[in-house]
């Protein structure tokens, strides 16, 4: 985290509507940030404030209707239901680690993990996923400074999965012909069902 945005995180927002599969915005290859201005500073905000409420722990911005090379990501967040006084719950959030990727490219990948994924943009659906299990990134913040990270495990997995959102792959797609399309069958089902 990098600058005061990220650093003094509050949750706060608007709920953007989250695209499901096979939405048409998933399967575009997503164009580069340009402008770091204000309207992209909101849009991130308004990410944050729709993933965490998901709850996820990612999101791209073509899920959410931009077709930005943009992720956001907290894998370390905690999330707790609160009972109220009148017998209502709510959900507390803290610890917040908000991690923003503007324009990524990945330098090195090594390694191999197989990690269980899940994904807003397909709910209900948990699949073991073969990844890199060692990366390196090169990203911009959101005032478009360059960074590099190395990351490995979870925080390696989730780069990777937030990534392919960006190249319009969702994670189904990373699974053999066979599940994938038994996969596909099930989710459209229900999703007619709705």
């Amino acid at each position: 985290m990098n600058d005061n945005f990220l650093n003094n995180y509050e949750l706060s927002g608007n709920l953007l509507p989250i695209h499901t599969y096979p939405a048409p915005i998933l399967k575009k290859i997503a164009v580069p940030v340009t402008d770091f201005n204000a309207e992209l500073r909101e849009i991130i905000k308004d990410m944050f404030f729709t993933m965490y409420n998901a709850p996820g722990i990612g999101l791209a911005a073509p899920q959410v209707g931009h077709s930005l090379r943009l992720f956001v990501l907290d894998i370390w967040f905690e999330r707790e239901k609160v009972t109220l006084a009148d017998g209502t719950s709510e959900y507390r959030f803290f610890d917040f680690s908000p991690m923003v990727f503007i324009n990524p490219i990945f330098k090195n990948k090594s390694g191999e993990i197989i990690h269980e994924e899940g994904c807003l943009s397909v709910p209900g659906i948990y699949e073991d996923v073969k990844r890199a299990q060692l990366v390196t990134v090169e990203y911009q913040d959101m005032f478009g400074v360059h960074h590099t990270l190395e990351a490995d495990e979870l925080l390696s997995v989730c780069l990777q999965h937030e990534n392919d959102h960006l190249d319009g792959i969702v994670f189904i797609e990373r699974l053999s012909f066979l599940k994938k399309q038994l996969i596909e069958k099930k989710f459209l089902k229900k999703q007619k069902k709705k």
